[in-house]
């Protein structure tokens, strides 16, 4: 299979935030439907902002063991490492496409993981970025 499919901090976090409502449930969905059909992607940058989001920054967080154990589930996908040429790219994607800093890392893990697709809410959906779709699930 040659489509991946990169899914952003946000769409994890939610999948995970039972707190997140309708957020929960398309992004439960989204992620289950990732997982069967083997298309999810990820990289550190995501898996690292992940677990500080689902330990520390939602409104009923998870123990740090249950992060743990997610993370490690999360290594079944294709993760990218984000490496100091990563950080080269994205600064020169940041000035190319208009994006925060942080943003343009998340399309640099894209690109090295060789994504046809971004799911992200940060990012303008529909739009096209270094040749990569970006969709957003919640829209």
């Amino acid at each position: 299979m040659s489509e991946r499919v990169f899914v952003d901090t946000g769409v994890l976090l939610s999948a995970h935030d039972l707190d997140a409502g309708v957020q929960h449930a398309i992004a439960e969905q989204v992620v289950r439907q990732l997982w069967d059909e083997r298309l999810g992607v990820s990289s550190t940058q995501v898996l690292q902002e992940f677990y500080v989001a689902v330990t520390e920054r939602i409104a009923t967080p998870i123990s740090r063991r249950d992060a743990r154990d997610l993370l490690a589930a999360y290594q079944a996908w294709p993760v990218v490492s984000i490496e100091a040429a990563d950080v080269l790219v994205a600064s020169d994607l940041q000035d190319r496409f208009k994006l925060t800093f942080w943003n343009a890392l998340l399309v640099s893990g894209a690109i090295k993981a060789r994504a046809t697709m971004i799911l992200s809410q940060e990012l303008q959906p529909y739009r096209q970025i270094a040749g990569i779709e970006v969709r957003n699930p919640f829209a």
